[in-house]
């Protein structure tokens, strides 16, 4: 919990006056929410906004994204207690953070070497154990030992890259981000059966791309 009264309040108002409006009204995802101090993760700079509803820069050009949204991916995932979890775009570490109270395992990547250290470091000071960040490009070289029972993609991308999906169990699930900027459509898409995607449309959001993972510019006369 935090220390500070004032950031106290600001997390209680977080979860009570966005994230349940937002209609995040699994109890398990509030918990997490209300208890684990994001202020902790968020950038020196801009720890006063720690709870608001906003998007925080977080250094190169990427954001945490805001506590109504983190609620739910966390809400449309709902990690088991026993599933192992990969996110792509490790951020500040508190996602995964967020990711590790409902799992039984996380592991986050990222591009961005600074970020890794820095969140590793975060992770570490809350003895958050059952996180394992490491230094890898989801979509360059990647190649994880066994596949997990859900991704959370928490940079946008045009179209999904297939081999997201070779990384999941069978059933296994993705929440990502996709589409053209400004209007992004947030989705949760289910492997089934036959091999294809049951797709849930979650929200309209709009996000950073992953880094190669943005559309190819069209050239026009």
């Amino acid at each position: 919990m935090n220390t500070n009264p004032a950031l106290e309040l600001a997390q209680h108002n977080m979860v009570e006056n966005q994230v349940r409006p937002w209609e995040v009204l699994d109890a398990r995802v509030l918990d997490v929410l209300a208890t684990l101090p994001r202020a902790h993760f968020v950038p020196e700079p801009w720890q006063a906004l720690a709870y608001a509803d906003v998007a925080l820069p977080i250094g190169d050009d990427q954001i945490m994204l805001k506590p109504v949204v983190e609620g739910r991916i966390l809400q449309a995932l709902l990690p088991r207690h026993f599933e192992h979890v990969l996110e792509i775009g490790t951020g500040t570490g508190y996602f995964a953070a967020c990711l590790a109270r409902l799992a039984a395992r996380v592991t986050s990547i990222d591009c961005r070497a600074q970020f890794v250290a820095a969140a590793t470091g975060k992770l570490r000071d809350l003895g958050i154990i059952n996180v394992e960040c490491q230094h890898a490009d989801a979509l360059a070289g990647f190649a994880p030992k066994q596949p997990f029972d859900a991704i959370a993609v928490t940079g946008a991308v045009h179209t999904l890259p297939p081999r997201f999906g070779e990384w999941l169990k069978a059933g296994g699930r993705i929440f990502l981000i996709r589409g053209l900027e400004p209007a992004m459509q947030a989705v949760l898409l289910q492997q089934a059966p036959d091999g294809g995607w049951i797709e849930e449309r979650l929200f309209e959001t709009d996000a950073p791309y992953l880094t190669g993972a943005a559309p190819v510019p069209q050239f026009k006369l």
